[in-house]
């Protein structure tokens, strides 16, 4: 059943993760559909952590585990340094890494 629910929450984390970056790429070049997912993803980390088994497997480590994404985060910043943009490589790191922390840390405090 945990496999399940997993597997459940991760098809639909997966897509909304998608659908989210490309409508915000269409008016940015910058990463920020990426950033808006993490985000998202790390309070509802926070918020969902503490719950119940079903929400565990549901939300933790289907819907949320599939709708962040570190490696595209990476990516992105590997790409801003190569192209010699250092400041926006800089900027996503810390202010991703910053209001991330920030946002799981709401999610748990909410949840308590």
């Amino acid at each position: 059943m945990k496999l399940a629910l997993i597997l459940l929450g991760a098809a639909i984390g997966g897509p909304a993760r998608f659908v989210i970056d490309q409508k915000i790429r269409s008016y940015t070049t910058k990463p920020y559909g990426i950033f808006a997912v993490n985000i998202i993803g790390s309070f509802l980390l926070g918020l969902t952590f503490a719950g119940s088994q079903v929400g565990l497997g549901l939300f933790v480590l289907g819907f949320a585990g599939a709708f962040t994404t570190w490696s595209t985060f990476m990516l992105d910043i590997y790409l801003a340094y190569e192209s010699k943009r250092y400041k926006e490589a800089a900027t996503n790191l810390f202010v991703s890494l910053g209001i991330g922390l920030l946002a799981a840390w709401i999610g748990l405090q909410l949840a308590q």
